[in-house]
């Protein structure tokens, strides 16, 4: 069972954004910050975001909010409540985490999918080369 393409056979995607996009006006406060840490990063240092990879920062950036919030939840009531159950922000803190992760791997925010890019830009440089 395949979980999408792996980076090794993405092919980089036509309509580039060219200038840093806002972020969606209902992001809360924390995920808005995010927006705006990572979408200069990946449009102006990288160069890799298009059109079809606005729903993936989105949703990367509605789970960070997430993740602070249900971070904060927990804080403040612990992992155990008063009656003796799991708090239910662990539950929103542990999916945001995995969906959070599956999201920085697919933009390349990770340092595994950043060392797979290096690797096929390497291969591909020794393409060209007569050994």
């Amino acid at each position: 069972m395949t979980r999408g393409l792996k980076p090794t056979t993405i092919v980089a995607g036509s309509s580039p954004v060219t200038g840093i996009p806002k972020a969606p006006p209902y992001l809360n406060k924390e995920a808005k910050a995010e927006w705006r840490r990572v979408a200069p990063i990946l449009t102006v240092e990288r160069k890799v975001l298009t059109e079809a990879d606005l729903a993936t920062l989105e949703t990367y950036c509605v789970h960070y909010g997430a993740l602070r919030m249900a971070e904060r939840a927990v804080s403040a009531g612990g992992l155990i409540t008063a009656d003796g159950k799991r708090n239910p922000a662990y539950g929103v803190l542990k999916e945001s985490s995995l969906l959070l992760i599956r999201c920085a791997g697919e933009l390349g925010l990770t340092p595994s999918a950043r060392s797979r890019a290096s690797m096929n830009d390497l291969a591909d440089d020794d393409e060209g080369l007569d050994l």
